[in-house]
């Protein structure tokens, strides 16, 4: 039986598989994809850059056996995703989350550039606040 009310750290928490499920490199990005609307394969791996069809397959398969993601096949050629009802529950979460990534997209790439140079990125803002202030002394 899940712990529904316990701590995230205990390995039958409801927190962490929720948390399994979005940390899937694919997952968020076929939710949000769904969000709008019903969409076929195809069109799901044309919005989604990078993924491959096989990738698609498996994450809306994943998503299927957790009930997020419904498949509904109208005829033998058209098969349409969707989200379920508990799928739609996401919605607002990922939305949450994709303006989060907005706002801080530019600090978490500058980050990345001042680790893989080898500097801080705090470092370099110091840098920044320290020649704005010589400039500011000198005028």
């Amino acid at each position: 039986m899940q712990n529904e009310g316990g701590s995230a750290f205990l390995a039958d928490c409801p927190t962490r598989l929720a948390v399994e499920i979005i940390a899937d490199k694919w997952a968020v990005l076929v939710l949000f994809g769904l969000s709008q609307r019903p969409r076929r394969h195809g069109e799901l791996a044309g919005l989604i850059g990078g993924i491959s069809r096989k990738v698609l397959t498996q994450t809306l398969r994943r998503l299927q056996r957790y009930g997020l993601v419904e498949r509904q096949a109208e005829a033998p050629r058209r098969v349409e995703y969707r989200l379920t009802e508990l799928g739609r529950t996401l919605v607002e979460p990922i939305e949450v989350l994709n303006d989060w990534a907005r706002e801080y997209g530019g600090a978490i790439a500058d980050f990345q550039e001042a680790a893989e140079s080898g500097t801080s990125a705090e470092d370099a803002d110091d840098d920044t606040d320290a020649a704005e202030a010589a400039d500011a002394a000198t005028d």
